[in-house]
C-alpha cells in the first residue's frame, strides 16, 4: 500500500534540478502575493492594527523574512545573522498579536528592504543547494525551501483576512469563480463505504510533520455532504431561530451566542428583510448558491444537530477526500495525483471568494463529493492531534504544543490557500471560537 504518486519528487532518485526549479517557483509565486497584499495599502495600513486577533501587516511581512532568515540563511546556508536583534520581535511565541502594535517593528521600508535582502541571499543557497535525497532533513528533497514557501503563502492568507477586517474602500481585485455548475442533479450526499484506508503520507517531500507518518485507519460506512453547506441553507438555519434555540448548541458555544449576540456569520447583517455581507470593503446581498463562509465550530456543529446530521470525523473526511476503493490506495487530491489546476479547485486567491457550490467537476473525489480543496476550509468534528508514530520537526513550535482539545481541525483549504500549502493530507487547526477565517463546513451522518 502506498501514497507515492507517480512522477512526484521523492526519495534517494530525486532530480535536483527539477526539486530546485520547483523550489524557485514556489517562493517566486509567494513573494509576488506578499508584495501584492503589502503593496495594495498605505503605511497607514501596514502598520494599523485592523483587529486585535491579527498582526500588523507589517508584522507579517518582517516575520516572513525572518523566519526565511532563520531556516534558509542560517540553519541550511550555514550564514552569520543578518539581524539576530529582531528576532525576538518576531518570534510569534513571544509576543500576542494583540501587543504586537505596541513592538519597536521595523517599519514598512526597511522592512521590505530586510525581506528583499533575505530573498536574495535564499535564492543564492537554493542555486547550490544538493537538494539529494541522502542529506540533511532540511535540505532533503528541498525540504526547508518547500517548508519556507508555505510557511509564506499560510501568513499571505493571514494577511488576506486582515484585509477582510480591515474597514474603508476595496483595494483587492480578482475575477469571479464560475458560478456555473450542476448542483441541482446533484446528489445532497454520497456514500463512503466502510473499512480501512491509509491516512496521512510517509512519502510527500514537503508534507509538515502533522501529516506524518501514513498509518491505516479504519472507518465506518457514512454519508457526507457532495458540496459544502451553503449560505442559503444556513440562511434558513437562521430563520428557523437556530440562533435562539439552546437544543443545538454546545454548552461554549452557546455562551459564546449569549455573550456576543450572535444570529449570523460574521461580516453578516440584514437590511429592509435581505441578507448582506461586507467582503474586501465591498457590501453585497449573500448568494445563497455559495458556500458560508466565516462561521465558527460551534456554529458548523449547531447547524449539523439542527440538520439532524453531524460534523464529519477527521479521518472520515481524508476517506471521502483521498480514498480509491477500486485500487485501495490514497491519493495526494481528490481528483488523482496531479497538481491542482483551475479546472479542479478554487485556490491561491485566484478569486476573492468561494466558487458555487457544485463547481469543479473535474475536481471531485471517487466517493462523487466535490470541492472538498480550495473554496472554504472545512471544519471537522476532530481534536487536532498527532498520529500515532508522530515526531516533531523541525521544530515543537510547529505542531506538538497545539495538540489537545482546545483546537478543532479544519481540511481542504480555502480560496485564500496556495496549492503549495494544500493537499489531501494537510491539516489546518483553530480555536473553535474562531470566526475571521475562511472556514466553512459540510456535514455528515453514519449509514
Amino acid at each position: 500500500m502506498t501514497d507515492h504518486a507517480p512522477g512526484l519528487p521523492h526519495g534517494p532518485e530525486l532530480d535536483a534540478e527539477a526539486l530546485r526549479e520547483r523550489a524557485l517557483t514556489a517562493l517566486v509565486t509567494a513573494r509576488a502575493r506578499t508584495a501584492l497584499l503589502t503593496d495594495s495599502v498605505d503605511d497607514h495600513d501596514l502598520t494599523a492594527q485592523h483587529s486585535p486577533l491579527m498582526s500588523p501587516l507589517v508584522w507579517d511581512l518582517a516575520h516572513i523574512g525572518n523566519q526565511e532568515e532563520l531556516w534558509l540563511l542560517r540553519a541550511v546556508g550555514g550564514l552569520e545573522a543578518i539581524r539576530p536583534e529582531i528576532d525576538g520581535l518576531y518570534d510569534a511565541f513571544e509576543h500576542s498579536r494583540a501587543s504586537r502594535p505596541s513592538l519597536p517593528l521595523l517599519p514598512p521600508a526597511e522592512a521590505r528592504i530586510y525581506a528583499a535582502d533575505v530573498r536574495g541571499r535564499a535564492l543564492d543557497i537554493l542555486e547550490g543547494a544538493p537538494l539529494h535525497g541522502a542529506g540533511r532533513p532540511l535540505e532533503r528533497a528541498g525540504f526547508a525551501f518547500g517548508m519556507i514557501a508555505q510557511h509564506e503563502q499560510q501568513h499571505d492568507e493571514t494577511m488576506l483576512i486582515t484585509h477582510q477586517l480591515r474597514s474603508g474602500p476595496a483595494v483587492l481585485d480578482a475575477p469571479e469563480p464560475p458560478r456555473q455548475t450542476d448542483a441541482v442533479a446533484l446528489p445532497a450526499e454520497v456514500l463512503v463505504e466502510g473499512g480501512p484506508f491509509t491516512m496521512g503520507t510517509s512519502t510527500e517531500p514537503w508534507a509538515l510533520d502533522n501529516e506524518r507518518p501514513a498509518h491505516r485507519r479504519d472507518v465506518g460506512a457514512f454519508f457526507i455532504d457532495t458540496a459544502p453547506v451553503t449560505c442559503g441553507a444556513y440562511q434558513r438555519f437562521i430563520e428557523a431561530g437556530g440562533y435562539g434555540d439552546e437544543r443545538w448548541w454546545a454548552p461554549e458555544g452557546w455562551a459564546m451566542v449569549r455573550e456576543h449576540e450572535l444570529s449570523a456569520p460574521l461580516f453578516w447583517h440584514k437590511d429592509a428583510g435581505q441578507w448582506l455581507r461586507r467582503r474586501f470593503g465591498v457590501t453585497e446581498p449573500v448568494p445563497s448558491d455559495e458556500p458560508v463562509l466565516h462561521v465558527s465550530w460551534y456554529e458548523a456543529d449547531a447547524y449539523a444537530r439542527w440538520a439532524g446530521r453531524r460534523l464529519p470525523t477527521e479521518a472520515e473526511w481524508e476517506k471521502a477526500a483521498r480514498h480509491d476503493p477500486a485500487s485501495d490506495r490514497s491519493r495526494r487530491y481528490p481528483w488523482g495525483d496531479g497538481d491542482p489546476t483551475p479546472e479542479h479547485a478554487n485556490l491561491g486567491q485566484r478569486h476573492l471568494r468561494p466558487a458555487a457550490a457544485g463547481a469543479y467537476p473535474a475536481g471531485r473525489s471517487p466517493s462523487g463529493a466535490g470541492q472538498l480543496i480550495g473554496d472554504v476550509w472545512e471544519w471537522t468534528s476532530s481534536d487536532f492531534l498527532p498520529y500515532p508514530g508522530f515526531v516533531a520537526f523541525p521544530y515543537r513550535e510547529y505542531s506538538e504544543v497545539f495538540f489537545g482539545p482546545g483546537h478543532k481541525v479544519l481540511r481542504g483549504g480555502s480560496f485564500a490557500v496556495d496549492a503549495v500549502a494544500c493537499r489531501g493530507t494537510f491539516r489546518n487547526w483553530d480555536l473553535p471560537v474562531r470566526r475571521q477565517i475562511f472556514s466553512g463546513f459540510r456535514t455528515a451522518r453514519d449509514a
